[in-house]
Parts: C-alpha cells; sequence; structure tokens
C-alpha cells in the first residue's frame, strides 16, 4: 500500500510543473509588498534618531554630529518600522533583499556640508 502512494507522488511529480525558478535565466518576480532591502535619500534626513530608535535588531546607526547614517545590512530583519517612523519620509524598503555574503555588510551614508538643510 505505501509503494502505491509513493508510485503516485513520483507520476504526479514527473507530470507536473517544477517547483523552482530556473535562476538566474528568469528573473525573480517580487510582489508589491514584499519588504527588503532599506534604502534612504540622504538629502531628506534630519537625523532625528527615529528610525535608529524604533529598530528592534539595532541595525540602524545615526550620528547627528558627523551627519552620517549607517545600516547593517546582515542585522536588518526587514520589519519596516524605520520606514514607518521616519518624519522626513526619507526612508523607502526596496521590494529586493541584500545579497548573501560571508562578511559583515555596513552601508554609511553621509550628507555633505552643501547638502545640509
Amino acid at each position: 500500500m505505501g509503494s502505491l502512494k509513493i508510485g503516485r507522488l513520483v507520476l504526479r511529480s514527473l507530470a507536473g510543473r517544477p517547483a523552482t525558478l530556473m535562476y538566474p535565466d528568469v528573473p525573480r518576480e517580487w510582489k508589491e509588498r514584499t519588504r527588503g532591502r532599506i534604502e534612504i535619500e540622504i538629502e531628506g534626513c534630519i537625523f532625528c534618531y527615529a528610525c535608529a530608535r524604533r529598530c528592534p535588531a539595532g541595525a540602524l546607526t545615526v550620528d547627528r554630529m558627523a551627519m552620517n547614517w549607517a545600516i547593517d545590512r546582515m542585522g536588518c530583519v526587514q520589519c519596516n518600522h524605520c520606514v514607518d517612523v521616519c518624519p522626513k519620509h526619507c526612508l523607502r524598503c526596496e521590494p529586493e533583499y541584500t545579497p548573501p555574503d560571508t562578511k559583515k555588510v555596513v552601508d554609511v551614508f553621509v550628507m555633505h556640508e552643501a547638502e545640509t538643510p
């Protein structure tokens, strides 16, 4: 009886479509509400620390004196809380993920003196 179930499963999987994509030939289509990589428009940032205070993983650091904003890409859990609390709406969530890596990835964005509000 068990071999009949296994035979039926094998025949169904042979006749059906593959469960995976043919990556990289077929690019992945991201859904509209996919949470992914956090991006910032540094020109609009007022360095208010709201995003860093709200981050549950502690992946964001804001330095008001040096006027820089940093994100630990491997520490970010893509919860989107920082995007929700940003008063200037300069943070956005891109619908793609940070590629896997063996090193810690920290992206630092610096506002130059000519761009200060």
